[in-house]
């Protein structure tokens, strides 16, 4: 679903990403973990297409970002780790618009939008101008334009920022029905009780280099401990 191969990136003389490489498998949630300067958002703007890679190769859902972007980017979905957003619409006017651009058929594009609404309760508040949301509305606003294409991959950096525990326990639900259809999730988060909680599998990156990988069980083997992601996450990372 997603492949990252000898992944490279600098800024200047700084390494910011240093040949990584790993693979999100169908049906998969894929937490991405590491400390504030890690690499982690660096990585995620390659493969949306943000930022050019120095050396490696992305392939998404069989697609090289690098070769064909746009046909890449019509593989996934992207909310990035800030809730920036046209505000000068609606929230419904900007769904219509996230539809129109996923080619979401007329005939289901209700349907999922009112279930959406419903369950992340911002039905009553769809039809306000988005410069009148609080963050934690945008960042429901961004996560149901996510969903609403129905992505083979959603590519989420720091979803539950904002979310209120009611809100982040329905989005994690969101995720795991998302990928019950084949689906994949890769996630970036500081939360790790939630990507303990969620994930399948996580990577762990730190000064630009993946250090474990796998799920927390073998994480747990290699290091020989059977500690909580947390305690793991603070052992490898210091």
């Amino acid at each position: 679903m997603l492949e990252i191969k000898q992944l490279t990136k600098r800024y200047g003389s700084k390494l910011a990403v240093n040949n990584i490489s790993f693979s999100v498998k169908p049906g998969e949630i894929f937490g991405f973990l590491g400390p504030n300067g890690a690499g982690k958002t660096t990585t995620i703007k390659m493969i949306v297409g943000l930022l050019k890679p120095d050396l490696g190769e992305i392939m998404i859902n069989g697609i090289n970002n690098q070769l064909d972007p746009l046909r890449a980017k019509r593989q996934f979905s992207f909310v990035p780790d800030n809730s920036e957003i046209f505000e000068k619409i609606t929230g419904y006017d900007y769904l219509q618009f996230i539809c129109d651009v996923y080619k979401v058929p007329a005939t289901d594009r209700e349907v999922k939008l009112n279930s959406l609404l419903e369950k992340l309760v911002l039905k009553n508040d769809i039809n306000g101008y988005i410069s009148g949301y609080s963050h934690g509305m945008k960042q429901k606003l961004l996560l149901i334009g996510a969903l609403i294409a129905n992505p083979k991959i959603l590519i989420l950096d720091e979803p539950m920022v904002g979310l209120d525990p009611k809100a982040q326990h329905t989005v994690k639900e969101l995720l795991s029905e998302h990928c019950l259809n084949g689906n994949s999730v890769f996630f970036s988060t500081h939360v790790l009780e939630v990507a303990e909680k969620v994930c399948n599998r996580v990577a762990i990156i730190n000064k630009g280099e993946i250090i474990t990988i796998g799920s927390l069980d073998e994480i747990r083997k290699k290091i020989g401990k059977d500690e909580s992601l947390e305690n793991i996450f603070l052992e490898l990372t210091e």
